[in-house]
Formats: C-alpha cells, sequence, structure tokens
C-alpha cells in the first residue's frame, strides 16, 4: 500500500492554520490622596499615620498611608509613604507596578515605578518609600505645606498568565477615525464654511462643528443660521484659542500646547468652550485648572469659576483661599487682582472667609 498523508486538506485546500496566544491582564487605576494643612500633621509623632479611604483596583483593596515624622526614628523629619494592601484570609500574592507622586502646581514629583509582589497575608502589608519627602524643603513650598498636599498613586495589578487556542486570526486594525478627522481639519477638503477670527481665516466643515457644538448647529442651520456665501466674525476669542477649540471639536483631544498649557491658555480654552457648549472640553479644563491653582492664578481662576459656573474649579479655589495662611500671601501676590476680586464679586470673600472658620 501507498504511503497516506497524514493531512485532512483535500485537494485545492490549503492546509488548516492554527495559533495560540498568552495573556497577561492587567488593571490600573489612580487614587488621589489629598491632605488639607498639611503642616498640622507635622508633629503628630514617629510611626503615626494618616490614611487615605480605602479603594479598589483589580479586585483588590488597597489604601495609602502618610507617615508624617517618618515611619521610624532613622528618618524623623521625612515624610514617609506606603501603599498598603488591605489583605483578606483567603487573599493571594498580587503582583503589582505602581508610582507615587506629589503633585505640584506646576507639574508633579515622581518616585520611579516599583515593581513589588504583596504576598499572601492575613493582615495589611505595605510597601513604599520612607524617605518620600524632606519636612524642611516642603516647609519652604507654602502652597503645598499649608495648603493642599495631594499624594498620587498609579496602581496596576498584573494578573496570572494563561495560554489560548486563538480560532480567529482576522486582526482588525486600530480606528483610525480620529486622525482621518484631524487629517480633514488640517488638509481643508469639502470645507464649507469660513471663519475670521480677528482678521485670521479659518475653514471648516457645517456639518461637524453643528454635530458638536449645539452654539455653531443653531449659528449654521438654525434661525440664526450665517448666509453660507459669508464669512463669518468673530471677535471675541483669539485666534489661537479658537484653533485649540476647533482642533479638539474634530479629534476629541487638546491640542499639544494646551494639554499641560499654562494656566492662562486654560482660561481661555474654557470660556471657548463654555461659549459654544463643548461641555466635555469645558469639564476637562475645569479639571486641569484645579490642578494648576497657585498663588499667583487662583484670583482670576475664582472669578472665571464664578462667571462660568464651574462649581467644582469654585469649590478647589474656595478651599485653596481658606487653608493656612494662603490668603495673605495671595493678597501680597497679586494685590490689584485680589482688590478687583473683592469689588466685583463680595459674596466670594463672604464664602472664603466661612470656609476659613474652625468647624463647631
Amino acid at each position: 500500500m501507498g504511503n497516506r498523508s497524514s493531512s485532512s486538506a483535500k485537494p485545492g485546500q490549503s492546509p488548516s492554520e492554527t495559533a495560540s496566544r498568552c495573556l497577561t491582564e492587567s488593571f490600573t487605576g489612580t487614587h488621589d490622596f489629598e491632605i488639607i494643612n498639611y503642616s498640622l500633621l507635622v508633629g503628630m509623632g514617629v510611626g503615626k499615620f494618616v490614611s487615605s479611604s480605602t479603594f479598589c483596583v483589580g479586585g483588590y483593596n488597597w489604601n495609602i498611608r502618610l507617615y508624617p515624622d517618618g515611619v521610624t526614628k532613622d528618618h524623623a523629619g521625612k515624610g514617609s509613604v506606603f501603599l498598603h494592601h488591605l489583605c483578606s484570609p483567603d487573599s493571594k500574592g498580587v503582583r503589582t507596578k505602581f508610582t507615587l507622586s506629589v503633585l505640584e502646581k506646576h507639574g508633579q514629583v515622581t518616585r520611579a515605578l516599583v515593581d513589588h509582589i504583596f504576598p499572601r497575608a492575613h493582615t495589611s502589608d505595605g510597601f513604599g518609600y520612607t524617605r518620600f519627602f524632606d519636612n524642611s524643603k516642603l516647609k519652604s513650598m507654602p502652597d503645598l505645606y499649608y495648603g493642599s498636599l495631594t499624594i498620587r498613586c498609579v496602581l496596576t495589578i498584573i494578573k496570572e498568565s494563561h495560554t489560548e487556542l486563538k480560532t480567529n486570526l482576522a486582526v482588525a486594525p486600530p480606528s483610525n477615525l480620529q486622525e482621518h478627522l484631524r487629517h480633514m481639519h488640517v488638509d481643508g477638503d469639502g470645507a464649507d464654511v469660513t471663519f475670521s477670527v480677528r482678521g485670521q481665516l479659518f475653514n471648516a466643515h457645517r456639518c461637524l462643528l453643528a454635530a458638536r457644538s449645539p452654539v455653531f448647529k443653531a449659528e449654521l442651520f438654525g434661525p440664526m443660521k450665517e448666509n453660507s456665501t459669508r464669512c463669518i466674525e468673530i471677535d471675541d476669542i483669539e485666534p489661537q484659542v479658537f484653533e485649540a477649540l476647533l482642533h479638539f471639536i474634530y479629534t476629541d483631544c487638546m491640542m499639544d500646547g494646551y494639554e499641560e498649557g499654562k494656566t492662562e491658555n486654560l482660561q481661555h480654552l474654557l470660556v471657548a468652550a463654555d461659549l459654544y457648549g463643548v461641555e466635555r472640553l469645558r469639564v476637562m479644563c475645569e479639571g486641569k485648572l484645579c490642578d494648576s491653582i497657585d498663588l499667583k492664578t487662583v484670583a482670576t481662576t475664582l472669578t472665571l469659576a464664578e462667571q462660568h459656573n464651574c462649581g467644582v474649579l469654585k469649590k478647589a479655589c474656595i478651599e485653596f483661599l481658606a487653608s493656612g495662611k494662603t490668603l495673605e500671601a495671595v493678597k501680597k501676590t497679586d494685590s490689584d487682582v485680589f482688590k478687583h476680586l473683592e469689588a466685583s464679586c463680595p459674596h466670594l470673600m463672604q464664602e472664603i472667609l466661612f470656609a476659613r472658620m474652625p468647624p463647631m
């Protein structure tokens, strides 16, 4: 008898293809632990700590513990910070990668990425930095020492790997809608409306603007619509701010210059977003302004928050001004702006003074 082929493929068919893949799942979460009036915690004693609330990442519970006077006598005067795994009796070891950061007004100071396995245990297990910051150096930064100090933990839980047979070999490419829209904006192909912003021209697409902004929709298609042959004049926005607004409308992302931009840039972009009803952009600007409050900008930011109904930003500014000696420092830093705030919004001063009052 002749040799039989071990392949089950019929004549004209290709041999079957098989593949397998190794999957390693991970879950990432961020927790911000804000400490108001850190200076009041200094002196509570070596080995004593304050703790964040419990937060869950990857199905496990965690908290952040801050030892203002150090975790041991060897670290006195150094703020110690630890991430703690709150174990249950049936807890398994957990492999993690995490960073701990002190958020500053002009960025953040981040410790190196830690790769740590929290072992199986019946009690809380912590790992972190015994010398996270120096209290004497922190005292020279009144915004943090007397005001609001935030410790950010970015935590990734790495699950056990497993291998599985891959049956579907057709892999869809990643979405490129955002990139296509960005090119459409930059190239201007098919643009059917022109804006003159203080003399600088911008071409755009009516349907996309109307889909993204209720104000543009009313202006371009509603009773307020302009003549399609006319150039729409805009005089109350700077050209670079209007460009940033259009960029977000087309891509749903901030321009690079605004993603980590100056406070003044974010203030102008928030006003434009509010003016045109681009709510997601307005809230994103509000959040970034909350993280950039400092002695020089808090007065103008608070005025802006009041004018544009930004409740979260307003609360953050008032809490910043009400903490420690910050109010007096702000008055010295920019007295003219603060006097304008007192004159134009006297009720805000009452809210600040009320927030400074100790709880009954």
